[in-house]
């Protein structure tokens, strides 16, 4: 009996010891994937607006009162981010929260303005649905113009002296802090970075092959 006990508690033990080393795979199995599928951030459309360039100024009114600058040198030193929404967006929704979130983080230093264009009077019952009143809510077709936004929902961070950062279509939280990673970097965008990235490491290998 002690025997077949020993017999059988050496093969529990294989088998936990299995299952170890195969979850221990497949979770760099995973890892693998998702380095190869990672988030490559906002992608940019629009054509007219390139990082480094001036962002256009406006000087309108906002549906949640006072009127909105942009462009230009900020005097309280922060950045922007021009988010392009519409109020029959789902996605727009869905990313509110996150604008909150990223506002509450950033701070003093970043101004968060919402811009679309259409109905005043559905806007401002969107405004009320969401709550919206804390932020600055511009209704302009010109802004939409000057950027060339095609789709929604869009996002573009300007910095404190008034050039435009990075932008992109932004479908999802990785996709927004995506904006202020490339900001971190230096860079255009995250595709810009990733590429450049992938051309020095061609570069490396083609040296030492």
């Amino acid at each position: 009996m002690t025997h077949a006990l020993m017999i059988s508690s050496f093969f529990s033990w294989l088998t936990t010891l299995g299952l170890a080393i195969a979850v221990w795979a497949l979770a760099r199995q995973i890892g693998l994937l998702h380095e190869r599928i990672r988030p490559v951030g906002a992608l940019s459309l629009g054509k007219s607006i390139k990082a480094g360039e001036t962002a256009p100024r406006f000087t309108l009114p906002s549906l949640t009162g006072g009127s909105v600058n942009l462009g230009g040198a900020s005097e309280r030193g922060q950045s922007t981010l021009l988010f392009f929404l519409s109020e029959t967006c789902p996605v727009c929704k869905t990313l509110l929260p996150v604008l909150r979130s990223v506002r509450g983080r950033e701070g003093s230093r970043l101004r968060i303005v919402l811009a679309s264009d259409g109905e005043a009077a559905a806007h401002e019952a969107f405004i009320a649905a969401q709550r919206l009143q804390d932020f600055p809510y511009l209704l302009s077709r010109e802004v939409g113009l000057a950027y060339q936004i095609s789709k929604l929902p869009y996002a573009v961070l300007i910095d404190a002296a008034g050039s435009v950062v990075t932008h992109g279509l932004v479908n999802t939280r990785e996709h927004l802090e995506s904006l202020f990673e490339a900001q971190a970097l230096g860079v255009s965008s995250i595709q810009a970075w990733q590429a450049s990235r992938q051309a020095a490491e061609h570069s490396l290998y083609q040296q030492v092959h």
